[in-house]
Formats: C-alpha cells, sequence, structure tokens
C-alpha cells in the first residue's frame, strides 16, 4: 500500500471536516493542511475545526490520523539574526502551531528551516537550531518538526542534506527533528533523482532514513540545478512522471507518507488525476497513461492558441 494524498484546504466553515472530505474525493489515504492561510498568522480557535466529525469520517473512510501532515506558514525564519524579533516570533508562532496540531491529532508538522538573509549559513543553521531547542523544550507532545528540503533560492537553509544535518546534530531532543524530502526543490537544489538509489543511499547516509516523514511529490518547471523552486505537474517538468513514480512505489519508503503539491490545471485541481496515475499499475500502464496526459495537454493547448490570437486581432 501506498500512502498518499496532496494539500488540502481548511477553510470555514467546515475546516478540517471539509479537509477530510475533499481529501476523499481524491482518493487519497493522506493529506496536508495548513492551520490557516499560509501567508499571515491569522488562526481561528481549534474549536472550530470540527474535529470530531473529522475524526468519525476518517475512521469511516479508513484514513490514519498519523497521516495528516501539517505544514507550518511561511511567515516563520528561525535563522533571521538580523531582525531577532523576526526569529523570536517564528520561534513563538511555532510553539503555537505544535499546539494546534496536537489538537487535530495529527503527529508531523513540516517547516521550513529559514534564510539567513545574507548572515551566513553557519549562522543561521546555529539560530534555527537554538530556537527549535527552545520551542522543543517548552512541548512536551510527540510531534515531529519534520525539516523540508529547500531548492536553494536566495539565502534558504537546507539546500542539501548536509545543511539539515548540521541543524539536527545541535537539537537535543532529536526524536522531535525529522525531515520531509521534497522532489521539485532538491531536483532544483542539483540533486539528480534519475539516479535516485544513489540519492536515497546519500540520504540515509547522511541523516538517516528513519528520519524521513513525508516527501513531496512535485515535478519541476526548471532545470536540474535552476535553485528556483517552481513546482509542475506530474511528467509535465524536467524531472519526468517515471522518475516520480519510480520514487513513490520505492520499496524502502513504503511507509512514508507522500504528498501532491503540484499546481492547478485550468483553475481545478489536478490531484484525483494524478492520484490515479500514481497508482496504477503495472508501471508500464502508468507512464503510458502519464505520457497520453501529456499529449493530450499539448494538444488543447495548440488547439486553443490560434482562437485566442484571432480574438485579440479583432479587438
Amino acid at each position: 500500500m501506498i500512502w498518499i494524498g496532496s494539500h488540502v484546504s481548511m477553510k470555514a466553515p467546515d475546516y478540517l471536516l471539509g479537509a477530510v472530505k475533499e481529501s476523499i474525493g481524491y482518493g487519497s489515504n493522506a493529506f496536508m493542511i495548513y492551520t490557516g492561510p499560509p501567508q499571515n498568522s491569522r488562526r481561528v480557535d481549534v474549536d472550530r475545526f470540527r474535529l470530531e466529525e473529522a475524526a468519525q469520517l476518517m475512521q469511516e473512510s479508513g484514513i490514519d490520523p498519523e497521516r495528516i501532515i501539517v505544514h507550518a506558514p511561511y511567515i516563520i525564519n528561525l535563522a533571521n539574526s538580523l531582525k531577532p524579533e523576526t526569529a523570536d516570533f517564528g520561534a513563538e508562532f511555532l510553539q503555537e502551531e505544535l499546539r494546534r496540531v496536537t489538537q487535530i491529532g495529527a503527529s508531523t508538522l513540516v517547516l521550513h528551516p529559514g534564510s539567513h538573509i545574507k548572515a551566513g549559513a553557519d549562522v543561521g543553521i546555529r539560530w534555527i537550531a537554538d530556537r527549535l531547542n527552545q520551542v522543543l523544550d517548552a512541548d512536551d507532545s510527540n510531534v515531529v518538526i519534520a525539516l523540508e528540503t529547500m531548492a536553494g533560492k536566495g539565502t534558504e537553509i537546507g539546500r542539501n542534506f548536509e545543511e539539515l544535518q548540521a541543524i539536527r546534530e545541535i537539537i537535543k531532543k532529536k526524536d522531535r527533528i525529522g525531515i520531509c524530502l521534497d522532489t521539485c526543490h532538491i531536483h532544483d537544489a542539483g540533486y539528480d533523482l534519475t539516479e535516485f538509489e544513489t540519492v536515497l543511499d546519500e540520504f540515509d547516509r547522511i541523516l538517516g532514513l528513519d528520519s524521513l516523514k513525508v516527501i513531496h511529490v512535485n515535478d519541476s518547471k526548471n532545470p536540474r540545478g535552476a535553485r528556483k523552486d517552481r513546482h509542475e505537474n506530474l511528467g509535465h517538468g524536467h524531472i519526468g512522471f517515471e522518475t516520480l513514480y519510480g520514487i513513490v512505489h520505492h520499496p524502502r519508503l513504503e511507509n512514508v507518507t507522500k504528498i501532491l503539491e503540484t499546481p492547478w490545471v485550468e483553475d481545478r485541481p489536478p490531484y484525483r488525476e494524478e492520484i490515479e496515475l500514481l497508482r496504477m499499475e503495472p508501471a508500464s500502464a502508468a507512464i503510458e497513461a502519464a505520457a497520453q496526459a501529456v499529449e493530450a495537454r499539448k494538444k488543447t493547448a495548440e488547439e486553443a492558441e490560434p482562437g485566442e490570437n484571432t480574438a485579440a486581432a479583432a479587438v
């Protein structure tokens, strides 16, 4: 069995119940949510999340609470030593997020490590670790903070496995720190996913496979090493469907939750179709179906272009 789902919305009035319903509609047995808008700190009381109804529906649908992944908001930057108040705010907000995750019943919180803002990676790593220690010292839950692999854009920390391990080495409660591997990010950072067994061996040597809690399954709009972080739909980017299918079905990653964060297509989420492709067996049938989907979209785009040009000319 593969544990797979996608990012789903969690908004009024149904909140977590609505997220579960959306996930079921995609044929998922896992999902990822934000507890509020990812770009700001506005949050509603967890009492409004309809937790009991969501838990009942999850039980009826076979979704294990262990497969709920929560993503921390992007506003948290624990590495910002140039503005300590920003790092301190991030630490305080992270503590609040851990409480919300615990109340929801999830056990994994994905976190972007942060950006050092030209202070240097070594300084940023120390600041991240110090604030994580501060947060974890004040929290007695079993929620694991999964540091996400990053694309290396700007001054991001986490552009390679060594930087993430440097953070973990300073953490006192090491069992509370895991890793989220994003396929688009590590491709953009320069890792060759067509040689995934080599990449996985390197991950195991540096971080340990037991630390891997989540995989974000995304194709990339950019060539390898671009350091840009632009997600693409499966099979439509530079990684390719066959490589991503192999990662999702890799026997060493059977128990790791996989989450899609691919772009919407024509104002609608593609997750049901992409999950169906990833569940399809044998692999040869899935790869062929994915290739047909890519060609169908190309044809649709080509057919749309003459009409758009004619309309523009008429104006």
